[in-house]
């Protein structure tokens, strides 16, 4: 069974980069084959040139699930599949920019059928890129809206902090148990059933705390 890992966030939130980190390392120090599935959003705002309007919204939020979906029936079949986000990040723009709430079920549905949800701190800087990425003010936004709509699904989702490899061990260390096996050097509070929180910068810790302690007991390592 394939281990499907999204990446959920707003704009500057490192979503890309540390997917492309974890497929790194990943393929250079373990033997688990992982691919990575890119923002279909992010593409089509470059390939178009603009922003979508409300009615293509729907389409796009389709199509990063397929694509998520189409990576896990790769061949030879993958054992990790990294999204860099889901259809969960569009609905939340599609409420953000157009008040349309009606992508919130579909992708929610989505959601509960991928296997770890990791939510990108706010405390990477906000970058203009000089396309798309209007102000941190709608990333605090979009952060917002997407905690909103995990908690009130009852989806367990870890919040991941801090730059380079701080963020990658971050994420490694709650893959690991899923997987079955270690991805990071040995770990006091791993081997306690525990990861580590950063609470003072998290705005609902204790609800982000509950949830994912949830997750790990639930779920059995899905390979070895």
């Amino acid at each position: 069974m394939t281990l499907i890992v999204t990446l959920l966030g707003g704009e500057s939130t490192g979503k890309t980069s540390l997917a492309r980190s974890l497929r790194q390392h990943l393929v250079q120090h373990t033997s688990l084959h992982a691919i990575c599935v890119p923002e279909n959003l992010r593409q089509w705002c470059t390939l178009a040139g603009r922003a979508p309007q409300a009615h293509e919204q729907a389409a796009l939020a389709v199509e990063q699930h397929h694509l998520i979906v189409a990576a896990t029936q790769a061949q030879p079949a993958p054992d990790v599949v990294i999204a860099d986000t889901t259809p969960l990040v569009i609905a939340a723009y599609s409420e953000l920019y157009f008040n349309d709430n009606t992508l919130w079920p579909g992708a929610i549905a989505h959601q509960r059928g991928y296997h770890l949800h990791l939510l990108m701190g706010l405390d990477l800087p906000w970058m203009p890129d000089g396309l798309f990425r209007e102000s941190p003010a709608i990333r605090d936004a979009i952060d917002t809206l997407l905690r909103r709509e995990l908690q009130a699904a009852g989806l367990p989702f870890q919040t991941v902090y801090g730059r380079g490899d701080a963020r990658l061990h971050q994420a490694l260390s709650v893959m690991g148990p899923l997987l079955g096996c270690s991805l990071v050097d040995s770990d006091p509070t791993l081997a306690q059933g525990r990861v580590t929180w950063n609470c003072e910068k998290c705005s609902d810790p204790d609800c982000e705390h509950r949830l994912f302690t949830a997750l790990l007991k639930k779920n059995a390592p899905l390979r070895h």
